[in-house]
């Protein structure tokens, strides 16, 4: 049974998508909050698997709340899915660099937001495909460019690299398994190296730790 938060200022919302997940089957909501500050409370008592946050909210912004529950100084951190009206807004931008592991505009279809949290439950991370390139590519465009890590550039084989860069503009296992003629589980292996060696937990944040690190540049 995967457990889930929802965060949203519109109890109608919440309510809507508490309906959704719970007819699902698997998926359990085990508590709910208005604003980010109550969110921070409310994961911290209930520890759910996934997070369903806003981020325009006026109890506390979602990008604050993502830190602390999923941020990296956070302690036992909790996945955050990341639910928003627009897919191109910096508060989305801002909430994937804060450590959320995905993304998912609110009017997606009822199956297409229960399988994201299944997915991000699971730690694969960047859950819609159809959005996937976009936002990567305008998370790219917005950074500038960063000086190369060498050390952690050390950390990754050539393959691994291959991979990667391949991930950061927004191919999924199979189109990156068929670029580079490999297995797509194959492919998957690789990822989940890279996550153990990089300390990471799944591929959304593997993106802006390239980002962040010089390994991925913007690319056109």
């Amino acid at each position: 049974m995967i457990r889930v938060v929802l965060v949203d200022d519109q109890a109608v919302v919440r309510a809507g998508f508490a309906v959704i997940l719970e007819s699902e089957g698997g998926i359990e909501v085990v508590g709910q909050a208005s604003g980010g500050r109550e969110a921070v409370r409310v994961v911290r008592e209930t520890r759910p698997d996934v997070v369903c946050m806003d981020v325009r909210m006026p109890g506390g912004d979602g990008i604050t709340a993502t830190r602390e529950i999923a941020g990296p100084g956070a302690v036992d951190p909790v996945p955050v899915l990341v639910v928003s009206t627009f897919d191109l807004d910096d508060y989305v931008f801002g909430a994937l660099e804060a450590g959320a592991s995905g993304f998912l505009l609110k009017d997606a279809e009822p199956e297409v937001l229960a399988d994201a949290v299944r997915r991000i439950a699971s730690g694969e991370g960047l859950v819609d495909q159809s959005l996937t390139r976009r936002v990567i590519d305008e998370f790219a465009r917005r950074r500038s460019p960063a000086a190369r890590d060498e050390e952690a550039a050390a950390l990754l084989t050539a393959r691994e690299h291959d991979i990667l860069a391949l991930l950061c503009r927004g191919r999924s296992n199979a189109e990156i398994a068929q670029e580079l003629y490999l297995e797509a589980s194959t492919v998957k292996s690789h990822l989940s190296r890279i996550m153990t060696k990089t300390g990471l937990r799944d591929r959304v944040q593997l993106v802006v730790w390239s980002y962040e690190h010089g390994i991925a540049t913007p690319h056109r």
